[in-house]
């Protein structure tokens, strides 16, 4: 089985951040994003949008096949799942944040009030991560390497 990620199409991208504000709720202990803003430690969302010259882009976890924040980890916190996914053990986490310097993505967030870092887990729970459902312009893809070629 080929390994499915989440691939943005900057092109579809109009800023709206509903992408944040689902992954922001599905990660809040509430569930609600009312409720989310209350929450201490405030939720965080693991894909970021920004705009840069005009142009939206995306910061998210790529799961890389050779990911520098599994070799960087010090505690084998971030590690790879038997499909591929590069995985974060929160419990295994001292808060280096070794991780966060050497991803080229700027996909591993630093959790400062609790001394940890987070980022995208592609929602396993979920047949389709909230991010993408969330996405009415369709610029987030839940799919294999070879499905995003033909979508973009």
């Amino acid at each position: 089985m080929r390994m499915r990620k989440i691939y943005f199409l900057a092109e579809r991208c109009d800023g709206c951040l509903a992408c944040e504000a689902a992954c922001m709720e599905t990660k809040s202990l509430t569930k609600s994003l009312f409720m989310a803003k209350l929450e201490q430690p405030a939720p965080q969302a693991r894909i970021n949008v920004k705009k840069t010259d005009g142009r939206y882009w995306s910061s998210i976890c790529q799961h890389c096949v050779e990911a520098m924040c599994v070799g960087a980890c010090m505690t084998g916190a971030m590690q790879y799942s038997e499909t591929g996914e590069v995985f974060h053990e929160v419990e295994s986490c001292v808060g280096c944040w070794m991780c966060v310097m050497v991803c080229p993505f700027g996909a591993v967030i630093p959790l400062e009030n609790v001394k940890k870092v987070s980022k995208c887990d592609l929602c396993k729970d979920e047949k389709t991560p909230p991010c993408v459902v969330a996405c009415t312009r369709k610029a987030l893809c839940y799919c294999t390497a070879e499905d995003y070629e033909n979508e973009g």
